[in-house]
């Protein structure tokens, strides 16, 4: 058997969600380095009431650097940095994670109301009896350890810069694009995630249990799921 060539694989850059706190992918960092993989947590300006799309892509694109094999791992409002990022860097693979998914032109504002998110959220909520009425311990914290929970560090709050770019970009790249939806996502329920990729993206989501915040309450899964991906795209 030929021993793996471990410079070969792919480097893992992750993109955060809103705050832009690299923590949030911290259980996943650990996993992915045990598997010895290469694995890059970008951290974002969320909190900086003057940076829009274009300066979170910056980032990204600055900790890509020179890397030629790069699977982009993109969680929620990070999902409108990701095609911005394919159109600067050497993306082999984009995996999209409980995320927001934009149309070419499309601002994170309008969105929701483009995608019918908040509907779609409150309409989970009320066939499965909890409150409709948001907040963080419903929707993001509902399954994630408090032991997690008590050792990070305080969440940045979303600066709203962010949500009147546009997203500038022509076209999907011609590279695999993936979706990953919880199965317990109280923020963006799995069945709406699954019309959304479906009319976006003309694919399916693959599903794995846990909430919005998955890299947090079930990082393994995450991870064992990011691992076959990989695997898939490198056949």
């Amino acid at each position: 058997m030929r021993p793996v060539d471990e410079s070969a694989r792919p480097s893992f850059v992750l993109i955060p969600g809103a705050g832009g706190m690299a923590w949030y992918w911290h259980r996943v960092v650990r996993l992915l380095e045990q598997a010895r993989r290469e694995v890059i947590a970008v951290d974002l300006p969320g909190d900086d009431a003057k940076a829009g799309l274009s300066d979170y892509t910056n980032c990204v694109v600055r900790a890509i650097g020179r890397r030629a094999n790069v699977i982009l791992v993109a969680h929620s409002l990070g999902g409108c940095t990701a095609p911005l990022v394919c159109e600067r860097a050497s993306v082999g693979m984009l995996v999209f994670v409980n995320a927001m998914i934009p149309q070419p032109g499309e601002t994170a504002g309008a969105w929701w109301g483009n995608t019918g998110a908040p509907e779609a959220r409150v309409a989970a909520a009320e066939a499965a009896g909890y409150s409709a009425e948001f907040d963080l311990r419903t929707y993001f914290l509902h399954d994630v350890p408090e032991s997690v929970l008590r050792e990070g560090p305080s969440q940045r709050e979303q600066a709203d810069a962010v949500f009147g770019e546009p997203c500038r970009f022509e076209r999907w790249p011609q590279i695999p694009i993936r979706a990953i939806a919880s199965a317990d996502d109280r923020f963006f329920p799995v069945e709406y995630q699954r019309r959304i990729v479906r009319e976006r993206l003309q694919s399916d989501v693959e599903v794995l249990p846990g909430g919005h915040l998955v890299a947090l309450s079930n990082p393994e899964g995450l991870v064992d799921r990011l691992l076959r991906l990989e695997a898939k795209g490198s056949k």
